[in-house]
């Protein structure tokens, strides 16, 4: 049976009055491609985003890896207008609210909605900045030029990265002159040169055509199998979606209103009524 990598308990985010995430609890294995649907404004990138310390959650608890790295409950002037379940769960535990970067540094990358490429840089350096975060090199070794071979071998796996996801042939060009769908790829293989465990894509087929979306597609298969990675990916191409997918979780409204394997959700009326509307008789 496979390891659980990513556990997410009783997840709530509140903003103000609105609850944009209610009671989220959901489980991704070593090696699956787990998706997370939803209509628009379901709460998906919101929930991503309190996984990976972009947001501070109003309550709940993440594991990653077998050690709890996100804890909160509801605090001050919000634990009085909390409209989220089981406010008191955590109240217990201490409080553990890591910034991006440091969970990014336990093995956790991800892509965002907008892309997020330093443009005026080119795509070998988009890469090889990012494995910088990796360095061990400090000050004194960086002056004194004590971390050449370190350098040297940053260099090397970013070219690796750059022929894994078919852009070595443009490596010198700037980020910005890229075409939409390459841009997408360069995103990508940022953040796999942080050596992730999960590598969380936030739909990443946004704004592709049909073809770009399927290569798209068997390209994360690929890199599931290469690099022994576990995915956790938002779409809203339900094609690459049922195709690639292990599991999916869906929400609406903050809520998850069903999980399962693509057959079992692409049947389930609930997810049918909340994607389509349901017509009521007058």
């Amino acid at each position: 049976m496979s390891r659980n990598l990513l556990k997410v308990e009783n997840l709530t985010m509140q903003f103000g009055g609105v609850v944009a995430v209610d009671n989220l609890s959901l489980e991704i294995n070593e090696g699956e491609i787990v998706a997370l649907i939803g209509p628009n404004g379901a709460g998906k990138t919101t929930a991503f985003n309190a996984i990976t310390g972009v947001y501070e959650p109003t309550n709940g608890r993440v594991s990653f890896d077998g050690s709890v790295i996100v804890c909160n409950h509801p605090q001050g002037k919000m634990e009085r207008t909390y409209k989220g379940e089981l406010a008191d769960l955590y109240k217990s535990e201490r409080i553990l609210n890591p910034t991006p970067d440091k969970i990014t540094a336990l093995g956790m990358a991800r892509t965002f909605q907008n892309i997020r490429l330093w443009k005026s840089q080119t795509v070998f350096h988009n890469v090889l900045i990012a494995k910088h975060m990796l360095a061990k090199s400090n000050v004194f070794t960086a002056t004194f030029r004590l971390n050449r071979r370190e350098e040297e071998e940053q260099r090397r796996e970013a070219m690796e990265l750059l022929r894994l996801v078919g852009l070595d042939d443009v490596r010198d060009e700037l980020a910005t002159n890229l075409p939409y769908g390459r841009q997408r790829r360069l995103e990508i293989a940022r953040a796999l040169a942080t050596k992730p465990k999960l590598l969380l894509l936030d739909e990443p087929a946004a704004g592709m055509n049909p073809q770009e979306t399927i290569e798209l597609a068997d390209f994360v298969h690929e890199i599931r199998e290469k690099m022994g990675l576990t995915v956790f990916m938002i779409e809203h191409h339900m094609d690459m979606v049922m195709k690639i997918s292990d599991r999916i979780y869906v929400l609406d409204f903050g809520k998850l209103i069903a999980q399962g394997i693509p057959s079992e959700v692409q049947s389930n009326q609930r997810v049918i009524d909340a994607y389509l509307g349901v017509t009521e008789d007058a």
